[in-house]
């Protein structure tokens, strides 16, 4: 597993970056869905966690495929931090997040604020919050609440928005979105 370091990319993201520079632009394909397109040839991710004090920089995508490895290091990362759980995330949504992380021309990371979440963390939010979906997409390893400095909530669901390749929610008084890779809905405000 590689070091998650506030500086860098992951040793996998930058060995990603050199294989890149060697393979010609190979054409993007045209079927590829709209947020897929957004994302870029070669999609990264980038995010903290002031949880867990970790922070990543990866490319996760590369010349049409996922990179496994690199996958697992994202799903660790997204991981429940209450009860160290961690699921196989759904890829889709990180393309979700990278083409909307795109799509606003940022540098600043997410801010991860929840990713997996156990059925025991997920009560446990719900008792304390209505706005705690009982059949979270977040125990299904689809969604994130994420958060950007830089950005306002508006600007961070429009441009997951812009996708439409999923779930968007406004929580602009907690000033977080969430994105997730089911039906294409929006709510919050």
């Amino acid at each position: 597993m590689a070091d998650f370091s506030s500086n860098g990319m992951t040793r996998r993201g930058l060995l990603g970056v050199f294989a890149a520079t060697v393979v010609t632009a190979a054409p993007f394909f045209s079927n590829a869905p709209a947020y897929a397109r957004g994302a870029g040839d070669i999609r990264r991710l980038r995010m903290y966690s002031g949880r867990t004090g970790e922070s990543m920089d990866t490319i996760y995508w590369i010349e049409g495929k996922y990179i496994p490895e690199v996958v697992k290091e994202i799903n660790h990362f997204m991981r429940d931090w209450r009860t160290d759980d961690v699921v196989k995330m759904d890829p889709r949504n990180f393309d979700i997040m990278a083409a909307a992380h795109r799509l606003m021309d940022v540098n600043e990371p997410y801010m991860l604020l929840s990713g997996y979440r156990s059925p025991k963390t997920n009560a446990m939010l719900r008792s304390r919050s209505g706005g705690v979906a009982r059949n979270s997409l977040h125990m299904k390893g689809m969604a994130a609440d994420l958060r950007l400095n830089s950005r306002s909530v508006g600007q961070m669901a429009k441009a997951a928005a812009a996708c439409a390749a999923g779930g968007v929610g406004r929580y602009s008084r907690s000033n977080f979105v969430h994105m997730d890779c089911g039906a294409v809905r929006s709510w919050g405000g």
